[in-house]
């Protein structure tokens, strides 16, 4: 099973801490050292258009398409395992089941409870000095910087405590109207999901809106999310 992926609750993000393990994993062994930062320039290109096949586009179920710059730049690793879930269409249906007002959205987990993601191995983190402004696009992770798989985050507000702690990959380049829409919660009452993650470059028009937009039913053997201390 995979190991819970979230990202710090706003308690923490005030005391300036990383995300908390689960006491499970605390006791089995300590997280490795997290890696430097590299420094890479912020600028980001906010016209669609160019370089298409680094423009992922999330079609959402509340309306409205997002439009977010991938920046292989920053997180080569990241970016490419992103666009390979998209063009498998791993996100199609996912909701956003974790979501914060005035902190962040997370989406990316197909069983909706926080704990999953895909089949493919985790990912070797890609710190880097950009920051977490209005509109980042960023990787969730449990207490071990290398376990960054296929949650994802987009943050509403600046939240500077989580840089060099979490690998920035992208940022919103167009909708971000749509992203303040979505619906909070831990999970929410009735999320919001991405009917379609597509690259620009595939050309894909969005999909017909569902007549309800209704969670996930879990089964019974699925834990349920826990928030870190």
């Amino acid at each position: 099973m995979k190991a819970r992926v979230l990202v710090p609750t706003m308690m923490g993000m005030l005391m300036g801490l990383a995300l908390t393990a689960s006491p499970a994993l605390a006791k089995k062994k300590a997280p490795p050292p997290t890696p430097e930062p590299t420094t890479v320039s912020t600028a980001v290109d906010s016209d669609i258009s160019h370089d298409a096949d680094n423009v992922l586009l999330l079609d959402l179920s509340d309306g409205g398409r997002v439009a977010i710059r991938l920046m292989p730049q920053w997180a080569p690793t990241h970016v490419e395992r992103i666009k390979t879930l998209a063009r498998e269409g791993f996100y199609n249906g996912v909701i956003f089941h974790r979501v914060i007002d005035g902190f962040m959205a997370q989406t990316g987990d197909p069983t909706g409870t926080g704990e999953g993601g895909s089949k493919l191995p985790d990912l070797k983190a890609e710190f880097n000095a950009v920051p977490h402004l209005r509109g980042t696009v960023s990787m969730a992770r449990t207490n071990d910087p290398n376990s960054a798989n296929s949650q994802f985050f987009i943050v509403f507000y600046p939240r500077f405590a989580l840089d060099h702690k979490y690998t920035v990959f992208g940022r919103v380049i167009s909708g971000m109207q749509y992203v303040d829409a979505i619906q909070r919660g831990e999970p929410p009452a009735n999320p919001t999901r991405v009917l379609q993650a597509s690259l620009a470059s595939d050309k894909k028009g969005p999909p017909p809106a569902p007549i309800s937009a209704a969670a996930p039913s879990l089964s019974a053997d699925k834990p349920s999310l826990s928030q870190p201390n």
